[in-house]
């Protein structure tokens, strides 16, 4: 367990909010031209996915401001 402060948490959150916005900016540039045409029962799903396309590297990326390692700790429960 950490004591003392890290700049890793301050500096996470700082790219991921930089990183959330880029990843917006792309997407609402590109997207719309690409599924504009579409039934908008297509293009919801689309908007969905990448919706929650972000939070796929979100658990490594807060385990990393967390303990300075993506690797899950050794004896964890998460291999199963």
């Amino acid at each position: 367990m950490r004591t003392e402060p890290t700049w890793r948490i301050p500096f996470g959150m700082l790219m991921l909010l930089v990183g959330l916005a880029v990843y917006a900016i792309v997407i609402a540039r590109y997207v719309p031209g690409i599924v504009g045409g579409w039934h908008p029962a297509f293009q919801t799903i689309v908007y969905i996915a990448l919706g929650l396309a972000w939070l796929l590297p979100l658990g490594r990326f807060l385990q990393w401001m967390e303990t300075g390692s993506m690797r899950p700790p050794e004896g964890s429960d998460t291999d199963t």
